[in-house]
Formats: C-alpha cells, sequence, structure tokens
C-alpha cells in the first residue's frame, strides 16, 4: 500500500405569544423586528444593528476542543476569507431580505398555515426566552426528541438563541439510547412530540443530572406533572423574560463557538456527540447548498418538504440551516410520511427540490414499478419504451447535446405525466445522501429523466464537503468538492484508491468529552480522516469505493470493499432486498440475502407476503410461492437456481478468486429499524447484522 498523499482543492466560483399549539399561525399580526427598530426610535435601530456587525471570535489555542464551553480556531484562508458569522447574525441577515415571505407551512385539516419569516424569527426569540425560563445555562443542551415540525425549528433554533446547545434525539430510539443523548449532552430541557416520546423521558428523568423540565408540543397533556408543560404555557413563559435579558446572552455568542450537537447513529459503537459551531452551521449552509444549486429567494423561492430525521445533519442543514440562509418555504411532512403518506404530500406541495436517503428512493421507485405491473398491456409497453428511451438518452448525453426529438416526444407523452404522479412535476433538484446509492435505482430514476444528485459528507463536516449537480454531475459520482472547502486521498494504492480526507469550514469542533476519539478522527494538521475509501477522476469527480471499516481482509491478506460487491448482486437479482457479504479473516466470502416483501404499515416491521416486484418475479420463474416461507430452507428450488445463477453471474466479473461468493443463505425476514438491522437513516448496521446472524454466518466456515 501506498503512503502517498494527494491534495486537491477548487476556487469559489417573536414578542408574542406563539398561541395554540396546533396552530402556528393563529397570531395576531407580527412585525418586522427591523422595521419596528426604526418606529421604535435610534435607541432600538442601534440594538439591531449591533446584531448585524461581524460576529467576534472567542480566544482559542486550537482547531479542536472537546469541551462544550470550548471554542476552536476556524481554518480561514484564501479559499474561506468570509466573515464568521452566528446562526442569529445569519437569521437577521435573512429577515432582512426575505422577513414578509412564507418560511413555514403546515397541515392543519385540508389547509397550509404558513408562518413568515419574520414572525418565525420571532417565535425563536420567545422560545429562547422560554429556555431562560425555565433554567436553561450557557452550553448545556435542548434536547429535542419526535418528528419534524414548526414547533421542532422554533425550539432548535431558540435553543442557540438561549446560548444553549441544540441536540437532536432519534424518534426511533428506546427510553435508555434516549437517556444516553440527553445525559451525555447535560440537557436542561427536553422537548417532546407527544406521549408516546414523553413516555420514554418519564421512564428515566430520574437518570439525568442536569434535567430540569419537558415541553411537549403536539397533543394535550394526559397529565399534568411537574416540569410538564404544553408548548402554549411553555411559548407563554417567554413573556417574563425581557429583551435586553435575551440580547445579553446573543450578543455573547462566538462563531468558534459550539451550538448544535449531531449524535452519530452509533452504527460502529456508542453514539459520539459531534459538536458544531455557529460557523460550521453559517459557512456550509451557504456554501454547500450553493454547490447544489439552491436559489436564494429574490432569485426564486425554493419550496421543500421536510420528512427525514432532523437529528441527523443531511436533514437539518438541508432542511432548517439552508431554508433560514437563503429564505427557503419548507412545508412539514405528516408524522407517517415513510408509511406511506410522503406521495400524498408531495403531490400537494410540488417541491422544487428534493432530497431523500437511497432506502427512500428504493421505496419510490418500488412503488412506481408496481404501479406500472398493474397498468394495461399496451399503457405497460407505452412506458416501458419512454423509460428505455429516457435512460438510453440520459446515460450518453452530454451537458451541451440536444435532446433528441424522440427523447422529447417520449418525456412529453408519458414521463412528465409520471414524475406528476410522484410530486415531482416542478421539481429541478433532486438529492440522495447520508448512504451509497446503488447503481440499479440511479439507472431507474435516469429512466424517468430524473438525476439523482449524491451529497457526501459526514456529521462531522457539517454534512455535505461533496456535491452532485446540474453543472457537475458523473454516474455513480458524489460530484465535486463543495467551493471554498479541501480534501486529500491518504495512503493511495496502486488502483488509486485512498482515504478520503476533508478540510474546511465545516469540519467539526471535535466529540464532546472524548479527545481520544477526536484524535482519532482529526490528525496533528487538522485534516479530518472520514473512514471512507474512494477515488477521484482527472476532472475531479469523487467516487466512494467503501469503508475502511467495513473493508473484508481474508484470511489470504486480500482487501475487498463488500459495496460493489453487494450492489452488483441486487443488480442481478430484483428479488433481493438486501445483500450483506461476510468473509472478513475467513477463507472465502458468503453472503446474507433477505427477500423483497411487504411491510405493516403501522409497525413499519417486513411481513412475510412477497413485495410485487418479488411475486412477479417468482411468476416469471414458474415459481408459485406469495410469501417468504415459500422460498427459505431451499423449499423453492426454482428461486434458488435463479439466485445461484446470479450470484455465478457476478462472480465471473470478479477480478480475482478470492472476489467469488462461495456460499448464500436467505434469511427469513427482511432488516429494518424495528429488528435493528438498519439504523434511524436506513443505513446497514454490519456489527449488529453480524451478532444477530452469528449462528448462520458461522455454519458457512464448518468444515
Amino acid at each position: 500500500m501506498s503512503t502517498s498523499t494527494q491534495i486537491h482543492q477548487q476556487t469559489d466560483p417573536a414578542k408574542n405569544q406563539l398561541g395554540n399549539s396546533s396552530d402556528c399561525s393563529s397570531l395576531g399580526p407580527m412585525t418586522d423586528p427591523l422595521e419596528q427598530a426604526v418606529e421604535d426610535g435610534p435607541s432600538e435601530k442601534k440594538r439591531v444593528d449591533e446584531l448585524l456587525v461581524g460576529a467576534e471570535l472567542a480566544p482559542a489555542q486550537s482547531l479542536w476542543t472537546t469541551e462544550a464551553s470550548g471554542s476552536v480556531q476556524l481554518r480561514m484562508d484564501e479559499l474561506c476569507p468570509e466573515q464568521p458569522i452566528t446562526v442569529h447574525q445569519m437569521f437577521i441577515a435573512s429577515i432582512q431580505k426575505y422577513g414578509s415571505l412564507p418560511a413555514l407551512a403546515t397541515k392543519r385539516g385540508n389547509k397550509w398555515e404558513k408562518v413568515s419569516f419574520s414572525e418565525y424569527y420571532q417565535h425563536c426569540r420567545m422560545a429562547a426566552k422560554g429556555f431562560l425560563k425555565l433554567g436553561l445555562e450557557r452550553f448545556h443542551s435542548v434536547a429535542i426528541l419526535g418528528f419534524n415540525s414548526a414547533e421542532w425549528f422554533i425550539s432548535a433554533v431558540g435553543a442557540i438563541f438561549a446560548g444553549g446547545i441544540m441536540t437532536g434525539i432519534y424518534s426511533t430510539n428506546s427510553p435508555d439510547a434516549c437517556c444516553y443523548v440527553a445525559s451525555d449532552s447535560r440537557a436542561n430541557i427536553i422537548v417532546v412530540e407527544n406521549q408516546k416520546q414523553l413516555d420514554k423521558i418519564l421512564q428515566v428523568q430520574d437518570k439525568l443530572p442536569h434535567f430540569k423540565a419537558i415541553v411537549q408540543y403536539s397533543g394535550s397533556l394526559q397529565d399534568k406533572l411537574p416540569n410538564l408543560y404544553s408548548w402554549e404555557e411553555f411559548m407563554g413563559l417567554g413573556l417574563e423574560v425581557s429583551d435586553q435579558e435575551l440580547d445579553d446572552i446573543i450578543n455573547s455568542q462566538r462563531a468558534n463557538q459550539c451550538c448544535i450537537l449531531i449524535y452519530t447513529s452509533g452504527t460502529t459503537g456508542t453514539p459520539k456527540g459531534v459538536m458544531l459551531s455557529h460557523d460550521n452551521i453559517t459557512w456550509t449552509a451557504h456554501h454547500a447548498s450553493m454547490a447544489g444549486d439552491m436559489q436564494p429567494a429574490e432569485t426564486r423561492q425554493e419550496s421543500l418538504v421536510s420528512y427525514l430525521p432532523l437529528s441527523h445533519i443531511a436533514a437539518q442543514i438541508y432542511d432548517l440551516w439552508t431554508g433560514i440562509q437563503w429564505g427557503e418555504l419548507v412545508h412539514f411532512a405528516q408524522p407517517d410520511a415513510l408509511k406511506g403518506t410522503l406521495i400524498d404530500t408531495l403531490r400537494e406541495v410540488t417541491p422544487s427540490a428534493h432530497m431523500g436517503v437511497p432506502r427512500v428512493w428504493e421505496k419510490i421507485m418500488e412503488k412506481i414499478k408496481e404501479e406500472i405491473s398493474r397498468c394495461g398491456y399496451m399503457k405497460r409497453k407505452l412506458v416501458t419504451w419512454a423509460m428505455s428511451v429516457s435512460l438510453e438518452a440520459n446515460q450518453r448525453l452530454t451537458k451541451d447535446e440536444e435532446k433528441s426529438f424522440l427523447f422529447t416526444l417520449a418525456d412529453s407523452l408519458v414521463l412528465q405525466k409520471l414524475r406528476a404522479e410522484l410530486g415531482f412535476s416542478c421539481c429541478e433538484k433532486f438529492f440522495s445522501g447520508a448512504a451509497p446509492i446503488g447503481s440499479e435505482t440511479l439507472q431507474f430514476f435516469l429512466s424517468l429523466n430524473i438525476r439523482l444528485y449524491e451529497a457526501y459528507g459526514m456529521s462531522e463536516s457539517t454534512g455535505p464537503h461533496f456535491m452532485s449537480c446540474s453543472k457537475a454531475y458523473r454516474f455513480l459520482s458524489c460530484g465535486k468538492v463543495v467551493p471554498g472547502c479541501r480534501y486529500k486521498l491518504a495512503n493511495i494504492g496502486a488502483d488509486g484508491i485512498g482515504e478520503v480526507c476533508f478540510w474546511g469550514r465545516n469540519v467539526f469542533m471535535g466529540f464532546l468529552n472524548l479527545e481520544n476519539k477526536t484524535k482519532e478522527a482529526l490528525d496533528e494538521d487538522g485534516w479530518l480522516h472520514s473512514g471512507d475509501l474512494g477515488k477521484v477522476d482527472e476532472d475531479g469527480f469523487l467516487y466512494i469505493t467503501g469503508r475502511i471499516k467495513e473493508l473484508i481482509i481474508t484470511a489470504g491478506g486480500e482487501n475487498i470493499p463488500p459495496l460493489p460487491i453487494e450492489d452488483a448482486v441486487k443488480q442481478e437479482l430484483p428479488i433481493i432486498s438486501n445483500a450483506m457479504l461476510i468473509g472478513d479473516k475467513r477463507k472465502f466470502l458468503s453472503l446474507l440475502l433477505t427477500i423483497k416483501c411487504t411491510t405493516n404499515q403501522e409497525t413499519m416491521e417486513p411481513t412475510d407476503v412477497l413485495s410485487l416486484e418479488a411475486l412477479e418475479y417468482c411468476q416469471r420463474l414458474g415459481s408459485q410461492a406469495t410469501k417468504v416461507s415459500d422460498i427459505i430452507g431451499g423449499k423453492d428450488k426454482l428461486v434458488y437456481q435463479s439466485i445461484d445463477e446470479g450470484i455465478a453471474r457476478v462472480n465471473s466479473r470478479a477480478t480475482s478468486n478470492a472476489q467469488r461468493i462461495q456460499k448464500w443463505i436467505i434469511l427469513g425476514k427482511d432488516f429494518s429499524i424495528v429488528g435493528g438491522e438498519l439504523g434511524p437513516t436506513l443505513k446497514l448496521r454490519r456489527s449488529v447484522v453480524l451478532q444477530m446472524y452469528n449462528s448462520e454466518i458461522e455454519s458457512f466456515y464448518r468444515e
């Protein structure tokens, strides 16, 4: 393995109460704080002007810290010379430009109720005062546990305004997992969505040494408990705190201090608290979104749907912080979005941009395939023709090449209607992030004339460090480095593959209270080591080939990244839902497989019933199977033979004998969040799967 390194860079081309908890717009008219400052005279205008001055930096001796109250040196250089600002300053600058525009939209009954940016800002101030009244201490956290909502956003921004640290907790977390995050972040206040989430905190509140209060933002309180507040009660508390007290705290904040904790999902161990500074958030919201071609509202107000977990950096940057930065209109999906209502919301909203994790895009793909299969013969033939024309055209279309008449005809006659059925009639930008996406999914959406632009980064890089967009797109690539950021490949091998390392204003402050883990992630020069393996082509496009920790090193010493092989198997065998390669320190490779099946819409557990795509696959083989249990254990010889042949085709393309799959097994149940095999962002938890299916794995290697 070579130890050479290549370094690359790219230059830059509420003063009123919120009202009823179920209605964020049930207020009197809100006053723009900047207009009000002019009316209130010179002293108030001076106060607002002071808030807009570029942020001072707190004294710092290092690029990293592990203390919540610590500060860091910023990676400011010729690529990143911009004046650092706090979250509050970013918001003030935005309401100067976008104050009267709608910012947040919530559906109540059959009506979308909207809140303007000026109202949004005032609600955040009132929430900040409420947190102060409840005893929020400086650099302690407000933990938020629940589905995306206006209250989630307002709590997040309000916590930062009040000098606290905003911490998201995954709504799928167990009580013990919630306890860990709340305790580790020294949470004073926990904001919960409903009774279900409240019950988790009530089970563990006695184990939280810094706990002071709980706020519930949706549904009525079933019991009146000490230190438990409804949203209306909480917002009313802010009336008892003066503007001056809040402004003094806001003015004391520095751009190189922590304001957010993002907890890793724990796929490779105990979750770690990723400390992000004001500058991490404000710089990334500006630059990464520009790299993704998101437009400022003065050009065109972007519209999007918020539904992915806000505890994850991808959704938080895309929905919350970029929304403030560019004046976007954010619509909140229903809590059961991932159970099937997301597309209904998309059809109503018709967003201009949409982001999904790979598994969401896969689910949309599966739904479309099912709908096509239900069409009559002629319509199905027409759709199949149009999709094949689009795929061929998109695969060979260069940036400046004009679209053919046939392609234009196929798109206008068929594909536009298909996209409209998904709610994408006005959508111009489609993003995928948080995990690698398979080539089958990418190709399928190209056949709908939809390019999925991959974003690549990590919590420790405040989200995207590389972005694809219409001006920077290559199939299977994560795009190019965000302007203003740098990267290098470390320990490059003969195949040009090395570890991807990051440098830029988006690089995190450190892991909370974890000095050794911080030093593992950041080298002596301050470069963030991703743990991901990748290669870069001659034009600067990055291709991720795997993760170092996921790299399989066989007993014979050969290094094998599992993702390409797993992806190839799923592409050859459309009946397969998940494939996980086994073989670390083993004599040969083996494979765990799951079959595509339906999902219980209430519990989100995989069922025994085959999905329509899997059912049709079986029928084409002449199989009578309708359930997973009809197939497993070798019961269905036709399906087993087909899978064996598909794996043989994958093996025929292997670069060495060590990369051939020798044994495989179909598991009785698909992977899921509920089952524990998938994390909150639907990423495969390999270490968990290894433990859960240890006996099946060991059976491969018994002599």
